[in-house]
């Protein structure tokens, strides 16, 4: 009997490794697809059939990276996702603390309306925060691509929820040795909270660098285009040339692969931190 339900567990356990398999080449088929596509010439896109070229076309990655600027893009995407990220670790780190430490009028209802906003679309927003960079004089530059991603309610709740698990005991020693509390917060609290905050920045960077609807709106000239913006417009002028748009498509989304691949812990702590109580 033990030996037959030892077989049972093999076969049961061999049986979900094979499931999760499965599920992972349906999963990564379209980028696995788009990969092949960029190394093909177009009549072989088209007239062959194949899955995968038959004689790799690499001087498709150089003759459609240099077809528009991309490094600017690039760069302008590096930027963004940068300071967005440098914001919002600090707005979350701060206001979480906040909310999870300090005792102030109405802070429970505060935090409650915080949660409120991320119900609405953020299509809703898009013009009113577009009228507001305008009135500024901000379009077209760096201030009114980066200004108002700078807070991530997200992000607040993330960084209160983590700051609500650590032990009182010693903020309250640090407060004993006449520690305020932003010399509690910066030297006790937060960096115990590294965890968190790594998983805030991961997370952070991954949406900046995937924006498009936001930079769409505020970006007029090409020098100020970040990469999904100029994807697109890469889009309308080879339309045609499949190769060259798979090309620009694998190139976008190799940095957030690579990102992913090293950094998959952050990813499953990001969820587990969303249910703390």
């Amino acid at each position: 009997m033990p030996d037959g339900r030892t077989a049972v567990r093999r076969a049961a356990g061999f049986s979900r490794t094979l499931l999760l398999a499965f599920a992972c080449l349906i999963m990564a088929a379209p980028f696995l697809w788009m990969a092949a596509t960029s190394l093909m010439g177009q009549l072989e896109v088209f007239g062959s059939g194949r899955l995968f070229p038959e004689s790799p076309l690499w001087s498709n990655y150089p003759e459609a990276l240099t077809a528009q600027p991309f490094g600017r893009y690039f760069l302008n995407s590096l930027i963004f996702a940068t300071v967005v990220v440098a914001g919002q670790v600090f707005t979350a780190t701060t206001a979480g603390y906040a909310f999870a430490r300090c005792d102030f009028p109405g802070r429970d209802t505060l935090f409650m309306v915080f949660l409120a906003t991320m119900m609405v679309p953020a299509v809703i927003v898009l013009i009113p925060r577009f009228l507001m960079i305008d009135s500024l004089g901000w379009i077209d530059s760096y201030r009114g691509l980066v200004s108002t991603e700078l807070v991530s309610v997200w992000g607040i709740f993330l960084m209160r929820q983590y700051f609500r698990t650590l032990p009182r005991e010693l903020e309250d020693a640090a407060r004993v040795d006449g520690a305020g509390h932003w010399r509690i917060f910066r030297s006790v609290a937060l960096p115990l909270a590294k965890p968190a905050v790594a998983t805030l920045a991961l997370f952070a960077f991954i949406d900046a660098w995937k924006n498009f609807m936001w930079p769409l709106l505020v970006t007029r000239s090409m020098e100020m285009r970040v990469v999904e913006v100029g994807i697109a417009a890469f889009h309308s002028t080879y339309e045609i040339n499949w190769p060259y748009q798979m090309v620009a498509g694998v190139v976008a989304a190799l940095p957030i692969a690579l990102l992913f691949l090293f950094t998959q812990k952050y990813f499953v702590r990001g969820i587990q931190l969303e249910g703390i109580r």
